[in-house]
């Protein structure tokens, strides 16, 4: 199965290691130096001018991790790759913010 990811890009949901909140992430240190060095190694794309929300981390076996900046909010991303469907504990999580 395959997850849009915004702009024409989908992506293989079993690559998937992590759907992350930009905003949120990023409040770590190790998180933004993380994401600089992904830069740095041409491991991250992001297909779109727009300002990104999220970011999905990838890893399989016939390629390097990729990191994928998304104008598609965590949820967003979250509902498309569970057919609609969030659990009570995602929904949780979202109401605290």
């Amino acid at each position: 199965m395959f997850l849009h990811v915004g702009n024409g890009k989908s992506i293989r949901k079993k690559d998937i290691v992590g759907i992350f909140d930009l905003d949120t992430a990023t409040v770590s240190g190790i998180t933004k130096s993380y994401i600089t060095k992904a830069e740095k190694n041409g491991i991250l794309t992001y297909p779109n001018s727009d300002l990104p929300r999220s970011f999905v981390l990838l890893s399989s076996d016939q390629q390097k991790e990729t990191v994928i900046l998304s104008r598609i909010s965590t949820r967003g991303l979250v509902l498309r790759s569970d057919g609609g469907v969030i659990s009570e504990e995602s929904d949780s999580d979202e109401s605290r913010d």
